[in-house]
């Protein structure tokens, strides 16, 4: 049984995710469209739901801010690459920084998993070889393609091999992010695309 006291405290990494100025609209927009990219990618890699990110909340003690599927389901659904968006059209910095600390934790719960994927990537890029002739890598990208193109405004327009690419490109991030100090890269990534996902 493990010991509350062995559970970290939620200000342990919240206060390296810092802002100088507030987000602007746009710069905010583009914030929860990345976040929900990530949560993506890491959803169609390891199988997680709106269980496991409800778990990790309340493993971090951020509960107030992600307290149930549905306050889950209207932060994500306040992305503005998603269908309908009908969830809160706001995003505010708080959510975005429990979001951060949310997927950074998923991310180390499944390093390995994420480790053995992108091994496996350099490995068929070095022999020339397409992405999908590894199982788990095909997996990925067919249930990322998938689920993207099922969820989001724009899903339709996008080829497989945009997808694909996108995908990828999701999955080394998320080895980033598992690492020490992950949350603070993944803050300045969202940060830093100013009008990319716009």
């Amino acid at each position: 049984m493990r010991s509350k006291a062995s559970s970290p405290k939620p200000t342990a990494n919240w206060e390296d995710l810092t802002l100088n100025t507030s987000p602007d609209p746009v710069q905010l927009d583009n914030i929860k469209a990345q976040l929900d990219l990530v949560l993506l990618a890491l959803e169609a890699l390891a199988g997680i739901g709106s269980e496991a990110i409800l778990a990790a909340a309340a493993h971090l003690g951020l509960e107030s801010m992600v307290a149930d599927r549905v306050s889950l389901w209207r932060l994500r659904q306040s992305s503005p690459l998603r269908k309908g968006q009908g969830g809160r059209k706001k995003l505010d910095v708080e959510e975005a920084r429990s979001l951060v600390l949310i997927i950074c934790h998923l991310t180390k719960q499944h390093q390995e998993l994420i480790r053995r994927a992108v091994a496996l990537l350099e490995q068929l890029t070095e022999q020339n070889q397409k992405p999908h002739q590894a199982a788990l890598l095909g997996d990925y990208i067919d249930t990322f393609s998938n689920t993207y193109q099922e969820r989001m405004e724009d899903g339709d327009s996008y080829s497989a091999e945009v997808l694909t690419h996108l995908a990828l490109k999701l999955l080394i991030d998320l080895l980033f992010y598992s690492s020490p100090g992950g949350h603070r890269r993944l803050w300045l990534a969202l940060l830093g695309k100013s009008k990319k996902y716009s």
